[in-house]
């Protein structure tokens, strides 16, 4: 009977993944109901000089960064990084995801002068468009910083990316064990992903858990579970 109910447990999730599969299905990109402004970002792409080897050998959590702004490209990288779209039919993403229920939601708050091009706002990502769309406008950085217990680099970064979590999407096929488990494992390849990225992009990054879950969530204006914030910028002295 153990046996079959672990089974159970393995298969049903694999196959009902499979099916959605099967039928195109990869996770549905949470919209703004009323996007400020939609802006297109240009397409990532898959080869650098840096090697994956090198990204593991040399990556570090950098807290210092240049006062110099990112490019498009950069932020667009990122994203890409964190949660963009690899397989177009099946819609499946660069971090891996229990049965492709794909929880997590990412957002950038770009300050002023952060993103060249960029106007200082809170933006969200959609994987499938690979696009940015703009929640808030203005300069968050110093109230991002007071939620974060004063972290000062939190102030200095170019942007800040914000991974936040819908545990329903992934709690209704897998229970309590998605929340305590699978949606965490989740949040942790794509941490990795930003920091391997921000490596073969020259730019330093560090992941903190340390915040005001409410306070992150009002300056978000969602109410989504707040998971990580990630402070990115120009690392000093390069890798």
């Amino acid at each position: 009977m153990k046996r079959r109910a672990f089974l159970a447990y393995i298969l049903v999730p694999a196959l009902s993944v499979l099916v959605l599969a099967l039928i195109g299905y990869g996770g549905r990109d949470r919209r703004i109901s009323r996007p400020l402004e939609k802006i297109s970002l240009p397409p990532p792409r898959y080869n650098s000089s840096v090697s994956i080897e090198y990204a593991l050998k040399v990556r570090r959590s950098i807290r210092e960064y240049e006062n110099k702004p990112l490019t498009l490209e950069q932020v667009a990288q990122l994203a890409w990084a964190a949660q963009g779209i690899t397989d177009e039919r099946y819609g499946f993403r660069t971090a891996p995801s229990a049965g492709a229920t794909y929880p997590l939601e990412i957002y950038i708050i770009c300050k002023k002068n952060g993103v060249e091009g960029l106007s200082e706002g809170v933006y969200h990502y959609l994987p499938r468009e690979h696009a940015l769309e703009l929640v808030k406008r203005g300069d968050y950085s110093r109230e991002l910083m007071s939620a974060c217990l004063d972290q000062e680099w939190v102030r200095d970064a170019a942007v800040n990316i914000v991974i936040t979590a819908n545990y329903e999407r992934t709690t209704y096929r897998y229970g309590e064990r998605g929340r305590i488990r699978y949606v965490h494992m989740e949040v942790g390849h794509v941490g990795q992903n930003v920091y391997l990225q921000c490596v073969s992009l020259g730019l330093g990054c560090v992941v903190i858990g340390a915040f005001y879950d409410e306070e992150i969530k009002r300056i978000l204006g969602v109410d989504e579970e707040p998971l990580y914030v990630i402070p990115v910028g120009v690392k000093k002295g390069g890798w």
